[in-house]
């Protein structure tokens, strides 16, 4: 290739690879040279010469898949535009297992490792002995020097709320997963606080904890109807789906009497719900694609620390709008 081009093979390496100084001439004719005989890069060559391997390893927790998936497809499209090799292993939240495909990935030299969890509850870290960049993606670390993105939940339900706000409604509930979650913590708190900003209460004085089903969601609307109610804000779409449910079986029209607002944008409920629900969409496949990128950054020696809160976005549906159904 160097030969038909007319340039010594240092200068044909430096055109390819875009690095050192070569005319923008001397460039092309390299490119149309390997483009005539369809010259392919050896990729166990470059490893050699640049210490890399070109690969890198997505480590799963999250056995179900319903939020890992999302993420892991965002972080497989960036790794594809940078041409890295992704290898992916599921620890099904074993952490035996995950030992195990730890030590595999280490054996194959990747260059980093994202790291997807199961909830937004930290996670213990592995990076203190690891020679390599990690970066936690959905579930954080508990190291705060380690780099970790999540959804940023704080907001996502105060624009939920805000949502509500807007459309006229002040007589807002909130039913919401287990306490012991991070993620309902947080949603409950942009609840609150959205309703402060107001001047507003929760209907019941307090958030309705529970679990993450459909099943509370029924319950949850025994209760919450109970006290004049004009919107609801669930923790999750499966909550959301059930107290939709439970308040129409009573006679209650959503969303004319009832504005009801969910979170997850979770399509096989949030699509098929009758009405079809307004939600929160926590864009995890843009977490995913975000993650990626800085890994690479990290790869290059720009790590960026710390928890990193990515915005949510509202999918406003019919759930929520009256005169819509």
């Amino acid at each position: 290739m160097a030969a038909l081009a007319g340039v010594s093979i240092a200068t044909a390496s430096k055109a390819l690879n875009g690095r050192g100084q070569v005319r923008d001439e001397t460039r092309q004719r390299v490119l149309v040279a390997a483009e005539e005989l369809s010259f392919q890069p050896n990729a166990l060559a470059r490893s050699l010469i640049s210490g890399q391997t070109r690969t890198v390893g997505l480590l799963t927790s999250d056995s179900v898949g319903r939020f890992g998936i999302p993420v892991l497809l965002g972080a497989e499209d960036a790794f594809g535009a940078g041409e890295m090799s992704v290898l992916l292993c599921d620890a099904r939240g074993d952490s035996i297992r995950e030992q195990h495909h730890l030590r595999t990935l280490l054996a194959r030299r990747v260059d980093g490792l994202i790291v997807v969890g199961e909830s937004t509850d930290p996670r213990p870290s592995i990076s203190r002995n690891l020679p390599l960049p990690v970066v936690y993606a959905y579930a954080p670390s508990d190291d705060p020097d380690d780099v970790s993105f999540v959804p940023d939940d704080v907001e996502g339900a105060k624009t939920a709320v805000q949502h509500l706000i807007t459309l006229g409604r002040r007589r807002i509930a909130h039913v919401t997963g287990p306490t012991h979650y991070r993620a309902a913590q947080d949603r409950a708190e942009g609840t609150q606080a959205a309703l402060a900003e107001a001047g507003l209460e929760l209907v019941a004085g307090q958030p309705l904890f529970g679990v993450w089903s459909q099943r509370w969601g029924r319950q949850a609307a025994e209760i919450v109807l109970k006290h004049e109610v004009d919107a609801v804000m669930c923790g999750s779409d499966q909550i959301a789906a059930g107290f939709i449910e439970a308040a129409r079986e009573r006679g209650q029209r959503i969303p004319d009497d009832i504005a009801v607002v969910g979170y997850d944008n979770w399509e096989v409920l949030s699509a098929e719900t009758r009405p079809p629900l307004t939600t929160i969409d926590m864009n995890l496949e843009r977490l995913g694609r975000t993650a990626a990128q800085h890994l690479f950054a990290a790869i290059d020696g720009k790590a960026t620390p710390g928890v990193h809160r990515m915005p949510c976005r509202l999918i406003i549906r019919e759930s929520s709008l009256t005169g819509t159904v």
